[in-house]
Parts: structure tokens; C-alpha cells; sequence
């Protein structure tokens, strides 16, 4: 399988390693094992400069993460060269989630992205679920991305699901579900295979269980690379990181999952700059 995949029936072509950028933005009520700092804007330019040489082009932001729309759309050079999901639906301030589904919000809240990320379309916008992923269908949301779909300021929709009933009713609905999937947990798998039947596009969250995968294999982040991209219908993992090295050997494995080797060393030519 391909370093480069289809979204599904979407038309984008995305890396099988997209770039998390949760830590660019908010170091508050986030699950990892590690503390970390969120990097200064030099950081943030050299990791993008750098995710771009090795050959990825999706990177995953959310208002929900903080200040990371906002400084990708400060940062982020050649917006031609990316395919930028975002999301709707959740907030983060004060230290504490809170969400709102209404059609007048999702529809502010796309607007407020497209002026934080300073351009004029997104690639993918998702629902943000806060787990009642039936009601959250139910609210108006996804029809509001449909309209503003239609009128080309998104070019794919679809939700950050966690429940199978809710990942196969998004795909039925729409064009690209993210799903948990990873060597502990594997119970949206329905929802893959789904999508796989139906040319419909699936993200992967969590890919490394947050950091916390089995400890007693020789290379879990290998071992889960290989089972979740070799895994028919997975677009792409999303996985955030603010060290380079991290990003580095994350490609690295994500190749050897994928069957390209070679390329996983080195820079590829690089089209203008960051």
C-alpha cells in the first residue's frame, strides 16, 4: 500500500501520516504520559518545513486545540502544498471542553477557522463528537457543512466519531469518518470496513493509544503503523508531535508499514519554501 492515498471518493490525495497539531496550540487537558512545552514559532516552522521534506501533506487542527489554527495561519507557507482538516462542534477554554452542535455555531465556527487559517477553503472539516454521536447527527451540523460544501469553502465533511452506530452513520452520510484504532483497541473496525466497501475516507486518531501503547513488544509504534495501515480503507494516522525526531522515525515506520522503505530516510525535493 502507498505512502500517498486516496480520502476516499473525495478527490484529495493525503499522506498516511498526517501531523497532529494539538501540541502547537494547548498544553492544557491533554492525555499524554510526557509533559511537553509548546514550541516557540521557529519550532513550529522548522517541524512544518520539515513534515513537508519528508513527504507529508495533511495536518490536523481543531479550535478545540488551542492557538493552532491561528498560528498555522500564520506559519504555514504554500497553502496549495497541504490538505487541512479542521474541525466544529468543540470549544476549549478555562481548562475545560464544552460543545455546541447548532447549525449557527458550525456555521461561525467554519467562518472563524477560514480567518484564522487565512485561506479561503478547507479541505475537511469534522464534527467534533463529545460521544453521542446519533444526537450529534441530529443537530443540524453536518447539513450546515453540506451547504457550506456546496459552496466551495469546504471540499470534504464528515465527523471525528466514537462509536460504530455513529462512524457508519457519518460514512452513509457523508464523506470521511476519523475512528480510534490501534493494537489495544479495534472496535470501530466495522467502521474501516465499511468505508473500504464504499470508497469512503477514514482518518485514524489515536493510533499510538496516546502514548500509551503495550510496552512489551520491541517497536509498538511499528507494530500499530503496520496493523493500522495495512489495514484495507485507513487513509491516513494522525499523529501529533512537536519534536523532529519523533516525526523523523514516525515516517520512518510509516514507510517500512506501507511498503516503501527507500523513501524514508530522506528529503524529497521540496516544491518553493515554508
Amino acid at each position: 500500500m502507498a505512502f500517498l492515498r486516496e480520502l476516499g471518493d473525495t478527490g484529495l490525495t493525503v499522506s498516511a501520516l498526517g501531523l497532529g497539531t494539538v501540541k502547537i496550540g494547548r498544553d492544557q487537558g491533554v492525555k499524554y504520559p510526557t509533559p511537553f512545552s509548546i514550541p516557540d514559532d521557529d519550532a513550529v516552522r522548522d517541524l512544518l518545513a520539515r513534515a513537508r521534506e519528508l513527504g507529508i501533506n495533511l495536518i490536523d487542527t481543531a479550535p478545540a486545540y488551542g492557538r493552532s489554527e491561528e498560528r498555522l495561519g500564520q506559519l504555514l507557507r504554500d497553502r496549495q502544498d497541504w490538505v487541512i482538516v479542521s474541525k466544529v462542534g468543540e470549544e476549549f477554554s478555562d481548562g475545560d471542553s464544552h460543545f455546541d452542535f447548532s447549525p449557527a455555531h458550525t456555521r461561525a465556527s467554519v467562518e472563524r477557522s477560514l480567518r484564522r487559517l487565512n485561506t479561503d477553503y478547507l479541505d475537511c472539516v469534522l464534527i467534533h463528537s463529545d460521544g453521542n454521536d446519533l444526537d450529534v447527527l441530529r443537530s443540524g451540523a453536518l447539513e450546515t457543512l453540506e451547504e457550506m460544501k456546496q459552496a466551495g469553502l469546504i471540499r470534504a465533511i464528515g465527523m471525528s466519531t466514537k462509536t460504530v452506530a455513529g462512524g457508519l452513520e457519518t460514512l452513509k452520510r457523508s464523506d470521511v469518518a476519523m475512528v480510534t484504532y490501534n493494537l489495544k483497541q479495534d472496535d470501530e473496525r466495522p467502521v474501516i470496513d465499511h468505508a473500504a466497501a464504499h470508497h469512503k475516507g477514514i482518518l485514524i486518531k489515536k493510533a499510538f493509544a496516546s502514548g500509551h501503547l503495550a510496552d512489551d513488544l520491541p517497536d509498538p509504534v511499528q507494530a500499530s503503523l503496520n496493523k493500522v495501515l495495512g489495514t484495507a480503507g485507513v487513509s491516513a494516522v494522525i499523529a501529533g508531535t512537536v519534536n523532529p525526531h519523533h516525526l523523523e522515525e514516525n515516517v520512518r515506520k510509516a514507510r517500512l508499514a506501507c511498503g516503501d522503505p527507500a523513501c524514508g530516510s530522506g528529503p524529497r525535493p521540496r516544491k518553493g519554501g515554508l
